[in-house]
């Protein structure tokens, strides 16, 4: 079954508002086994509506419609929706009472602009709005079912969920579809694909897709299939992740199961310390605390990070970590010797298991021929050793914080492992 998501709202187009309910309808239509093949977004105009109804008709079996169900002017969907079917409004009492009993029990009397909420196309099925007032409508125009949703995301989620994702379950036959994400770090889409490109050439046999999702810092590789029978999907594709292991077994720190949350790197590490009993400190210079943002955003954050510091002058690394001052005028302080005294210091400081360091030259400016700007060292330290790394990031200000911050948080990943 093929599927198309409509959004409409002059707001989306103009980007004052975010449209995350068509990423939400995306996955939940995915996790039951209908194919998402377009997705649109209109603003609130009778024609423009119309021609969207029908280009959607001639390539989906369903037609999922977001926004303009308002009781004011300017939103246009239901009766662009009732004059594209050839019906008239009408009032349905079953959509009048909920309507009533939603301003009632608020203390509101219902208007006849509220009242007008219970017109809906004759001959729709009505889907009740028990979040709001604006009920949802089933239509079949040919072979393709088009159903509008109120655009308030909580209300448009409560319905699908409760009402029109089981209706379709009942009433299709619909196969399985199945991702499954492998997360790596540390090398780039383009390395990826030349070291897996047989691998890769095989999955067709298998019936398996493959997709590059790259982000700075991390490539996922998203595996897809489709088919009757869902435990054998999941064999299928955890079979060749198992060979796929085998080659990039050093760049990948975690996977993703479709519809869930991704894990990221810093709740990984987290895990990973709350499972040793470890905590861990930081100095970020080039990265400017972002590092340990991504630690507190995690709840329970304090059972395992111990906290920052940000020594971003030569002096502050001095003066509150202790850099010996010969370093800046030697090497410098974007060199192996400052980040292992960060790290070594740190560790002393906050009393904790690891620690993790990090200078660089973020950019734009600042760069040299010996240290363009992308130069990064990172230093992780323990009671027993200290590690300190180069890299190469490039030239973008912001990608440099986050690929300086992933590439930490792997680097102390896999530290943490071989401690084990």
């Amino acid at each position: 079954m093929k599927a198309e998501i409509l959004t409409i709202g002059d707001e989306i187009l103009i980007g004052q508002i975010t449209n995350t309910n068509s990423v939400w309808i995306a996955q939940q239509l995915t996790l039951i086994g209908v194919n998402v093949i377009h997705m649109t977004t209109i603003a609130d105009d009778e024609l423009a509506i119309i021609n969207a109804f029908n280009q959607a008709l001639k390539r989906a079996d369903f037609v999922f419609i977001t926004g303009g169900l308002g009781p004011t002017k300017d939103d246009v969907t239901k009766k662009t929706f009732s004059k594209y079917f050839g019906v008239e409004l009408i009032l349905n009492e079953e959509v009048l009472k909920q309507v009533s009993s939603f301003f009632i029990r608020r203390g509101k009397e219902v208007s006849e602009i509220n009242r007008n909420q219970a017109l809906v196309p004759g001959g729709c099925f009505v889907f009740n709005n028990a979040q709001g007032t604006a009920p949802g409508m089933w239509m079949k125009k040919e072979n393709t079912v088009f159903i509008s949703m109120p655009g308030v995301p909580y209300e448009m989620m409560a319905m699908m969920s409760n009402l029109i994702l089981p209706k379709i379950k009942i009433e299709n036959k619909l196969p399985n579809i199945y991702h499954k994400t492998i997360l790596t770090n540390g090398i780039g889409e383009s390395g990826l694909a030349e070291l897996i490109e047989t691998w890769e050439n095989n999955l067709g046999s298998k019936n398996i897709k493959l997709a590059y999702l790259p982000q700075p810092g991390i490539v996922r590789l998203r595996l897809s299939t489709f088919g009757p029978n869902l435990e054998e999907l999941r064999k299928n594709i955890d079979d060749e992740i198992e060979k796929l292991k085998i080659i990039i077994e050093k760049y990948i720190f975690g996977y993703e199961n479709y519809g869930e949350e991704t894990p990221t790197l810093a709740q990984i590490v987290s895990e990973l310390l709350r499972k040793n009993k470890k905590t861990v400190a930081l100095a970020e210079s080039c990265t400017g605390g972002y590092i340990a943002s991504l630690f507190t955003n995690i709840s329970g954050a304090s059972d395992v990070f111990k906290g920052a510091i940000v020594p971003y002058t030569n002096e502050a690394k001095k003066n509150l970590l202790e850099v010996d001052e010969s370093i800046f005028s030697s090497v410098g302080a974007v060199s192996k010797e400052c980040v292992e005294q960060l790290a070594e210091n740190t560790l002393k400081k906050f009393g904790s298991d690891y620690a993790v360091s990090v200078s660089g030259i973020a950019g734009p400016t600042g760069g040299t021929e010996d240290k363009p700007v992308g130069t990064v060292w990172i230093a992780i330290a323990s009671h027993e050793k200290t590690l300190a790394v180069k890299f190469l990031f490039g030239d973008d200000r912001q990608r440099n914080i986050v690929m300086t911050s992933q590439t930490a948080l792997n680097l102390l990943r896999k530290f943490i492992l071989k401690a084990e």
